[in-house]
């Protein structure tokens, strides 16, 4: 489906803000300094957080921060693996502020094992700035803006239309969504310290691992999309749906005049998404017929403001594809 005159793909900006917003776990790095004043190791931690006025709060678990004193007697630093190593964040950024945050564009379901097997790299987000401990009673105040906002997230989730619910019926609710995500760091199983991450840089890595520097006014300025939270639960909705996946073959087919085998949804956002499509590639002669997969973008006729908007829409294409292929009559 074309578009009008405006620019049909989001900017930068607007692309790393909606990840961040999508996801709800990433990965802190920070620079462990020794007793010798080395800052030679960097050490990482997959940790679980929320985006609060532009800036991740981030929750690292309590016991992270003794394990250095055991393993630093020890001297079994190794850089990089989170398995093993438990990063005692709070004691490095006391000697240096400085840290990393890493997130990644949720590929749920069905999505992250095909894009592993075509060892595809997963679009992501990557800041650099200042980890800061979040203390007594601005502490408190971000575990209440967490509990506020899980609530009238779960809320919401129970009040969307019929159409809504349609396409979400198929997603897998815990692994895609964020409020189920994050309950374990207010269920009281663990105490956690937080952080906020004082952004100073910004980085947009694609998918074929290729960087591109974002503007740090222009990611000031920008705000995530009201789409970005169910971002996730769509995407697995329709790619864990024969039916909904087969309108996505249609759409193909229909608006851009492609022939495909199979598809999956990739990503989505305000004006469009992105397809993954299985296309023939070019033989000649007696070669058998091979397939790869391709990336297309499908735009909207209007913005999509809400998941309201993009469901609704979706459906209309879908009714408006079936239309016109049984006036074709049929795909042969």
């Amino acid at each position: 489906m074309k578009g009008s005159n405006k620019a049909t793909v989001l900017s930068l900006a607007e692309k790393c803000k909606n990840i961040l917003v999508s996801n709800w776990q990433g990965y802190l790095n920070t620079i462990k300094t020794d007793a010798q004043g080395s800052k030679e190791n960097i050490y990482t931690t997959k940790v679980k957080y929320i985006i609060r006025k532009g800036n991740p709060l981030i929750w690292v678990p309590e016991h992270e921060l003794h394990n250095v004193e055991n393993e630093e007697s020890e001297q079994h630093w190794v850089p990089f693996r989170q398995d093993t190593n438990r990063i005692a964040h709070n004691l490095n950024t006391i000697i240096d502020e400085r840290g990393s945050f890493s997130v990644a564009t949720p590929y749920p379901g069905p999505l992250g094992k095909l894009l592993k097997s075509m060892n595809k790299f997963p679009v992501r987000v990557a800041l650099t700035g200042d980890v800061v401990p979040v203390k007594d009673k601005k502490a408190e105040s971000a575990a209440n803006y967490l509990k506020e906002m899980m609530l009238s997230e779960e809320k919401a989730l129970k009040e969307f239309s019929y159409t809504v619910s349609g396409v979400l019926s198929s997603s897998n609710h815990f692994s895609t969504t964020r409020s189920e995500n994050l309950k374990e760091l207010i269920d009281g199983g663990e105490k956690y310290v937080i952080y906020k991450f004082n952004l100073r840089s910004c980085m947009f890595v694609d998918g074929n691992g290729g960087t591109h520097e974002v503007d740090f006014e222009d990611m000031e300025k920008c705000k995530a999309s009201l789409l970005a939270p169910y971002s996730a639960k769509l995407i697995d909705g329709i790619n864990q749906s024969e039916a909904r996946r087969r309108g996505l073959i249609l759409f193909c087919f229909i608006y851009l005049n492609v022939n495909i085998r199979d598809a999956y949804m990739l990503s989505l956002d305000r004006k469009g998404f992105d397809v993954l499509g299985k296309v023939r590639s070019k033989v000649t002669g007696d070669e058998i017929d091979e397939y790869q997969w391709k990336q297309f973008r499908i735009t909207f006729k209007e913005e999509a403001r809400d998941i309201e908007s993009f469901c609704q829409q979706l459906v209309e294409m879908e009714e408006d594809a079936i239309k016109k292929v049984s006036s074709y009559g049929g795909l042969g």
